[in-house]
């Protein structure tokens, strides 16, 4: 297996009029490859970039990011289906980048997990049960900021790592 990065850096700085506390961040291993997978997670991972979650709120990782089409530039790459075997998808690596995001929420405690899903098969960028599946229709990721500050979502990904850091904003 892959190592898997975990930091959690606390600090603040200001940004658009608001104080952003850096909550933590989570990072995951890619191939350093540029593939149709790796392009995908660069899509996603540039929707998911400085989305706000309100306080109060519940976000939904496939109402966010939508179901992938070719229209949006997603090719097909390798993903799971139900029974753990490798087909091709469009938006295929779309779990790299909910299964980072999962994992900077478990570092949260106000941030509650309302629904995850494991893959039928062990991925190998993040420990096992640590993935948080999702296909547009059918399987999420949702989780509900408990915060009473509103919380952003900064994603980013290259050639080699996907990161996912989360802040507390506050006027």
């Amino acid at each position: 297996m892959a190592p898997i990065t975990n930091e959690i850096r606390i600090g603040a700085h200001e940004a658009d009029g608001n104080t952003e506390v850096e909550l933590a961040s989570f990072s995951t291993k890619l191939s350093g490859k540029n593939t149709a997978r790796s392009r995908n997670i660069g899509i996603t991972t540039s929707t998911l970039n400085e989305t706000i979650v309100k306080s109060g709120e519940t976000f939904s990782f496939c109402g966010l990011i939508g179901k992938p089409s070719s229209e949006q530039g997603y090719e097909e790459a390798d993903s799971f289906n139900k029974d753990g075997e490798t087909v091709k998808t469009l938006g295929g690596g779309n779990c790299q980048v909910s299964s980072t995001l999962y994992n900077v929420v478990l570092q949260i405690p106000e941030l509650e997990v309302k629904e995850r899903h494991a893959h039928s098969k062990d991925v190998h960028y993040v420990a096992k049960d640590k993935d948080a599946a999702v296909s547009y229709g059918s399987v999420d990721f949702k989780f509900k900021n408990n915060f009473e500050n509103d919380i952003k979502i900064y994603a980013t990904s290259n050639l080699t790592n996907v990161t996912i850091r989360i802040v507390k904003l506050s006027h």
